[in-house]
C-alpha cells in the first residue's frame, strides 16, 4: 500500500489500487471529448453547408459513418483495454481525434472530410464513454457505480457547455477556424489529462474459474438476448430523442418552445444518473433491467398517445429524460452484473457495438419511417412496441442459465459498505 499511496492512488476494496486523478481527468476528458467531437458537429452543420455547398445529406452521412466506425472499432478497442489498461488507448485516442479535426478544418471537399470523420470514429472508440467505463469497472470494483455515476453526470453537461461555446465561436469565425480551435482545446485537454493521469497500474482482473461451459459467453444465448434487448431498446431511445423536435413542432409547438422540450429533457437524464446508484442497491439486475427498459417505452407510449397541452408534453419529454438517463448506466454495468470484470472491455465492446450502429442509423431511420407511418405519434408508438419486445427479450435472458466461462459469479454493483464515505 505504501507505493500506491506514494503513486498518489488510495486503497480502493481489497489490495486494489484507485488513483486519486483519474475521477477527475476523466470527467474532465468526457465533457470535452463529447462536446467537441460530437455535439459541435450539429451546430456547425448549417454554416459548414452554406460555406462550402455541400448538402447537408453528405455531410450528416460522414458524421453517421463516424459513429459506425466508433461501434465496430470499440470491440477491438476493448481487447486492448482488457490487457494494457486505458492510458495508451485513451491518449492515442485524443491524438487521433485532435488531428481528425484539423483534417475536418481543412478538409477541401466533402470526400475528405468524410476521411476526417472515419478517423474522428476510431478516435470516439478510443476516448468516450466506453474506455472510461473500462477503467473505472477496474480500478474502483465494487464502488464502481458511484464513479460511472459521475463520469457521466459530468458528461451530461457536454452538450450544455460546448453547443453555446461552439455557437459564440462560430458567430467570429468561421466553421473552419471554428473546429480548429476546437481541436486545440482538444488536445490541451485531453492529451495531458490522458496521458498523466492514467499511469497507475493496471490491476489483474478478477482470475476467472476453469471453463465449465462449453459455449463462450458471447455466444451464449443469455448475452445474444440481451445484446439484441440493448440493440431495440437503444433504437428506440435515440430515436425519440432525435424525433421529439418534430413530434412537437407536429403539434403546434414553435421551434423554441421544442427546443426548450429537448434540452430539459437532457437535464432530466442528468437527474436520472443520479438516482441509478439507490436503484441498484435496491434491485436486482433482472428487476431494473425489465423495468427500465418499459419504464423507456412508457414514456414513449405517452408522448404518442397525449396531444398535449404542450406544458405536459414537456414534463414527459423530462421525464424520458430520467430513464434514459439510468439506461446509459444500466448498460455500464450490465456485464460485471452478469459476467465480472475478467473481460469487461471486450465484452462490453460485442455488446455495445449493435446498440451503437443502431444509434448511428437513427438520425436518417426515423426522418425515413415518420411518413410511411402516418406522422411521428405513430412512429412513437413503433418505438414503444420496439421497447416492450426489448423488455421481453430482456426478461428471457434473464431466465436463461448464463455460462460461467469466465465468472462464477459476478461481483455486485451495490457499495461496498453502508459505513464508506457517501458521494455528496
Amino acid at each position: 500500500m505504501t507505493g500506491l499511496q506514494r503513486s498518489g492512488a488510495t486503497s480502493g476494496t481489497g489490495d486494489r489500487p484507485r488513483p486519486r486523478a483519474v475521477l477527475p481527468a476523466l470527467c474532465a476528458t468526457q465533457i470535452t471529448s463529447w462536446g467537441i467531437v460530437y455535439y459541435a458537429f450539429p451546430v456547425l452543420l448549417p454554416r459548414l453547408t452554406a460555406a462550402t455547398g455541400w448538402s447537408a445529406n453528405g455531410a450528416t452521412a460522414a458524421f453517421s459513418l463516424a459513429l459506425l466506425i466508433s461501434a465496430v472499432a470499440g470491440i477491438p478497442i476493448g481487447r486492448i483495454l482488457d490487457h494494457r489498461g486505458p492510458r495508451a488507448v485513451m491518449t492515442a485516442g485524443s491524438v487521433l481525434g485532435t488531428l481528425a479535426l484539423l483534417v475536418i478544418a481543412a478538409a477541401p471537399n466533402l470526400a475528405v472530410f468524410t476521411a476526417g470523420w472515419m478517423l474522428a470514429g476510431v478516435a470516439m472508440a478510443a476516448t468516450f464513454y466506453p474506455p472510461a467505463f473500462a477503467a473505472l469497472t477496474r480500478w474502483w470494483g465494487p464502488d464502481r457505480v458511484r464513479a460511472l455515476t459521475i463520469v457521466t453526470l459530468v458528461g451530461g453537461l457536454a452538450s450544455t457547455v460546448f453547443a453555446p461555446l461552439t455557437a459564440v465561436l462560430a458567430e467570429h469565425l468561421s466553421w473552419r477556424t471554428t473546429y480548429a480551435v476546437l481541436a486545440v482545446i482538444l488536445a490541451t485537454v485531453t492529451i495531458p489529462a490522458h496521458a498523466l493521469a492514467l499511469r497507475a497500474p493496471w490491476p489483474p482482473a478478477q482470475p476467472a474459474p476453469p471453463a465449465i461451459e462449453r459455449t463462450p459467453v458471447t455466444r451464449s444465448r443469455p448475452f445474444l438476448l440481451l445484446t439484441a434487448a440493448f440493440t431495440l431498446s437503444g433504437f428506440a431511445m435515440y430515436a425519440v430523442v432525435m424525433s421529439l423536435i418534430p413530434l412537437l413542432t407536429e403539434r403546434g409547438a414553435d421551434a423554441t418552445t421544442a427546443a426548450w422540450a429537448l434540452g430539459l429533457g437532457g437535464a432530466g437524464q442528468t437527474l436520472g444518473r443520479t438516482l441509478y446508484t439507490g436503484l441498484s442497491a435496491r434491485t436486482s439486475v433482472t428487476t431494473r433491467t425489465v423495468t427500465l427498459i418499459t419504464l423507456g417505452g412508457a414514456t414513449t407510449a405517452t408522448l404518442a398517445l397525449i396531444p398535449g397541452p404542450m406544458p405536459l408534453l414537456v414534463v414527459l419529454a423530462v421525464v424520458a429524460g430520467v430513464v434514459r438517463g439510468n439506461l446509459t448506466l444500466l448498460q455500464a454495468t450490465a456485464v460485471t452484473d452478469r459476467w465480472g470484470t475478467t473481460h469487461y472491455g471486450r465484452l462490453s465492446g460485442l455488446l455495445g457495438a449493435p446498440a451503437h450502429i443502431a444509434a448511428a442509423l437513427t438520425p436518417w431511420a426515423s426522418a425515413a419511417l415518420a411518413a410511411p407511418l402516418g406522422g411521428y405519434p405513430h412512429l412513437f408508438a413503433a418505438l414503444a412496441t420496439l421497447s416492450v419486445a426489448a423488455a421481453c427479450l430482456a426478461l428471457v435472458a434473464s431466465r436463461e442459465r448464463h455460462p460461467r466461462s469466465l465468472s462464477r459469479s459476478a461481483p455486485s454493483s451495490k457499495p461496498a459498505s453502508r459505513s464508506r464515505t457517501q458521494r455528496p
